[in-house]
C-alpha cells in the first residue's frame, strides 16, 4: 500500500483546537475555535494508525452502551489529531462544484437530493457564520481577511477553490454525519472480519449478506495526475481526509499483506504481527487468561 500511495498531492489542514456549536435548530457541529492555530501535515504518513483510530471510534459508535459525552470526546481525539474529515468536497461528484451551475451527487447517506443550489450545500457547512461568497451563474467569488488562510492559499494554491474554503475557521461538520460515517467504516471492517472467520459455519443465505453489505461500501475515488519524474508516477490528489482515509482503509483491507484483526479481550481492531496473532497487546492478553481462569475458578467452586 504504500507503494501505491508513495507520491500524493494530500496535505491536509488541521487547528490546534475545536469545539462543540449547536446551530438554531439545535443540530450539533464541531468547528476550530477562534483562537485555533492552523498547520498542514502528509495524511499518508500515518495512515495505517489513522485508519485504525478511525475504525475503532467507529465500534466505539456502534457500542450503544457509550454515552454522547464519550462519543464527542472521541470524535474530538480524532479531528484534533487528523482535522475534520472535509465532508464538503466528498459528497459532491467532484471538489471542483464551485465551478459548476449547481451542486451534484451521487447517492449517499447525508444528502438525498440528486442536485442544489451552491448557496444551499454551502449552508450545510457553515451554519454559524457567512463567509464572504457570491456566485452568479459559472462566476464565483470568495475572499477572507484571515492571515492563516492567506498563508493557506499561498501554499496550496493548486487545490481547488471548495477544497481551501474548508479549512476556513468558520467551517463545520455536523455530529450525527461523522457518527454515521465511523459506523459505515466500523461496520465494513466488522463484515469483512466475520465472513472470513465465521466463513465455514455461515449458511448460504447468510454469506450472500454479508455479500451485499460489502458491496454497499463505496465512495468517489480520489483524482490523480502523472508527473515526469524518475519515471512516470502517479500522484494521488486528495481533495479530502475522508475520502483519503476510505481509499487507504480499502486498500488495507484487501491487501493480501495485512492482517487487520479485532482483539480477542477489548475488541478493537489491530494491526497483527503474527498471522496467529489474537490479542493487540501484551495487557489484553494477560487480562483475557486472568478472566478466564477467574470464570473457570468460579465454575470449579459451584
Amino acid at each position: 500500500m504504500n507503494n501505491l500511495f508513495q507520491k500524493t498531492s494530500s496535505n491536509w489542514a488541521r487547528y490546534d483546537k475545536y469545539e462543540w456549536k449547536e446551530d438554531k435548530e439545535g443540530t450539533l457541529y464541531i468547528t476550530p475555535s477562534p483562537d485555533a492555530k492552523v498547520s498542514l501535515y502528509n495524511p499518508i504518513k500515518d495512515s495505517e494508525q489513522m485508519v485504525l483510530k478511525a475504525v475503532n471510534l467507529g465500534l466505539m459508535c456502534m457500542d450503544k452502551n457509550n454515552t454522547q459525552e464519550c462519543l464527542q470526546n472521541a470524535i474530538m481525539d480524532f479531528v484534533t489529531g487528523y482535522g475534520l474529515l472535509g465532508f464538503m468536497t466528498a459528497l459532491p461528484t467532484t471538489p471542483e462544484f464551485i465551478t459548476y451551475n449547481a451542486v451534484y451527487f451521487p447517492k449517499n447517506h447525508f444528502i438525498k437530493e440528486e442536485s442544489m443550489t451552491t448557496e444551499k450545500y454551502l449552508s450545510y457547512f457553515f451554519p454559524f457564520d457567512k463567509i464572504d461568497f457570491v456566485k452568479k451563474g459559472l462566476e464565483s467569488s470568495w475572499s477572507t481577511d484571515d492571515v492563516q488562510m492567506m498563508a493557506l492559499i499561498m501554499t496550496m494554491k493548486n487545490k481547488p477553490q471548495a477544497v481551501m474554503m474548508s479549512f476556513q475557521k468558520e467551517y463545520a461538520e455536523r455530529y450525527d454525519w461523522l457518527v454515521t460515517l465511523f459506523k459505515d467504516w466500523a461496520f465494513t471492517f466488522m463484515s469483512s472480519f466475520l465472513y472470513y472467520q465465521d466463513f465455514d459455519m455461515l449458511d448460504d443465505m447468510q454469506k450472500q449478506l454479508y455479500r451485499q453489505g460489502m458491496a454497499a461500501f463505496g465512495g468517489i475515488a480520489p483524482t490523480y495526475h502523472i508527473e515526469l519524474l524518475e519515471h512516470p508516477t502517479i500522484v494521488w490528489d486528495f481533495h479530502s481526509l475522508l475520502l483519503g482515509v476510505q481509499m487507504m482503509f480499502s486498500f488495507m483491507l484487501t491487501d493480501e499483506k495485512s492482517s487487520l484483526k479485532v482483539c480477542k479481550h477489548c475488541g478493537n481492531a489491530f494491526v497483527a504481527g503474527r498471522p496467529n496473532s489474537i490479542f493487540c497487546s501484551g495487557k489484553c492478553k494477560n487480562q483475557y487468561n486472568v478472566y478466564k481462569s477467574r470464570a473457570k475458578d468460579k465454575d470449579n467452586n459451584n
